[in-house]
């Protein structure tokens, strides 16, 4: 005897409230188990692509590990140092570029500024503040980092979850799908599949194209002569995951930068403009439409929303799901919608007849 609709409410809802109830409880546990499965999902196509050139799983999985460490290695010898440089540099340097802020806005605008304006002493508690306790802002947070993401659990554990869960992708997969309820399965695997290609399309070429424009960002602002050009470029790749915001205020800290660094020499404040303006061309013409696609699903606030929401209930982890999470979200709504707008409850039995009987001039 099959289930009535309310029992099965009354399931699925209590399933969703324990799920809920163990990620609070786990909290950082699931960490690395989080991290290696979003890195087992990222690789997952590269291991079915080399497996169409004839490897085999174990194979292709093993490929792709040893590449990863490669990059992860190389990662931390050449950038990470230099990146770690620079912002403490930056740390250091903002009071002198609040101080020359200060200068050329008193020099524009005498009525407006003077040296014992409001505003001017603020502009110098500012830059005082963020040399004082910049690099004790950037001490807590590289070790709220490492007590977050244990140094074991980033080179040891989410490595293996990542590799386990690669090699078994396909398995787990059909595993879950033998799980699924026979009269649901295929309205769940229908909606499965819509989630995947929310995610293919925004995490994976989203999470492409704030690599390949962090890269580019980084590279150009540091051939450009920009002093703290690695440090801008991977603000702006990082923030290019919300739609507007990376080129907003990469943009805006590039050029502000540049304007302290190079003020008389318009030609290389022009090129640093000029850098973004490219890489803004780049990402809307050739990246986006390419990696990402037009229909991805998710709406920049709701991506927003999503992130400050899961970031309040479940600290960092929630974080990390927050984007996946609001996919699934955003599929069943929608599907929830349509059956809403195909149901009677929104037609009404007299919707057809009605909008049979409209006048021929009206709509």
């Amino acid at each position: 005897m099959a289930l009535s609709v309310k029992q099965q409410w009354l399931y699925w809802g209590l399933t969703a409230l324990g799920l809920l109830a163990i990620l609070w409880a786990l909290g950082n546990v699931i960490l690395p188990f989080v991290i290696g499965a979003a890195v087992a999902y990222f690789l997952d196509p590269v291991a079915d692509r080399l497996e169409s050139w004839g490897c085999s799983r174990a194979m292709a999985t093993t490929i792709i590990t040893l590449l990863a460490l490669l990059a992860f290695a190389l990662l931390i010898l050449l950038i990470m140092p230099t990146l770690i440089e620079q912002t403490a540099a930056l740390f250091e340097a903002a009071p002198t570029l609040f101080a020359d802020l200060r200068a050329f806005l008193v020099t524009r605008f005498p009525d407006l500024l003077d040296e014992n304006s409001t505003i001017s002493q603020s502009l110098d508690s500012i830059g005082e503040a963020l040399k004082d306790h910049g690099g004790e802002v950037l001490n807590t947070a590289i070790s709220t980092a490492f007590s977050l993401i244990n140094i074991v659990v980033l080179l040891v554990v989410s490595p293996v979850v990542a590799f386990y869960l690669l090699l078994d992708w396909d398995k787990m997969i059909a595993k879950i799908d033998s799980l699924l309820p026979r009269d649901h399965a295929p309205v769940i695997r229908g909606l499965a599949s819509q989630i995947d290609r929310t995610l293919a399309s925004f995490i994976r070429g989203q999470g492409t194209v704030c690599l390949l424009l962090g890269a580019f960002y980084a590279t150009a602002l540091m051939i450009a002569g920009l002093q703290f050009g690695l440090v801008v470029g991977v603000v702006a790749g990082a923030l290019t995951f919300i739609p507007y915001v990376g080129a907003l205020v990469g943009g805006v800290l590039a050029i502000g930068l540049a304007l302290f660094q190079f003020w008389g020499d318009w030609v290389s404040i022009g090129i640093v403009a000029a850098i973004f303006a490219v890489g803004q061309m780049l990402e809307g013409n050739v990246l986006t439409p390419k990696l990402v696609g037009s229909s991805v699903g998710l709406h920049p606030v709701w991506l927003l929303f999503a992130l400050s929401a899961f970031g309040a209930m479940f600290g960092f982890v929630g974080m990390l799901i927050a984007v996946p999470v609001a996919a699934a979200l955003g599929v069943v709504t929608r599907f929830v919608i349509g059956q809403y707008q195909s149901s009677l409850l929104y037609i009404g039995h007299a919707g057809s007849a009605g909008s049979a009987d409209l006048p021929d001039d009206v709509g």
